[in-house]
């Protein structure tokens, strides 16, 4: 009886875990998006929302891993 308990609320910790980083990380992203055409960091906020995402999703972390070869593209360029 004990084990279940235990178990059960591991599991309850993690699904709680996984549904606030999700919103956390969307909201965030949903926020550098307005930013897109509102004043300010737009960029900077969706690769903050998408490195929270990361923790939980590997779609996520691809796309902050393709976010961030682009950043790396566009300074070469400018730099050379």
């Amino acid at each position: 009886m004990i084990i279940t308990s235990t178990r059960i609320k591991v599991q309850m910790i993690r699904h709680l875990k996984l549904v606030i980083t999700t919103v956390i990380g969307f909201t965030v992203i949903a926020i550098g998006v307005a930013m897109l055409v509102l004043p300010g960091p737009g960029l900077v906020v969706i690769g903050l929302g998408l490195l929270i995402l990361s923790a939980e999703f590997v779609w996520a972390k691809r796309a902050l891993d393709r976010m961030k070869d682009g950043a790396k593209n566009i300074r070469d360029r400018w730099l050379s």
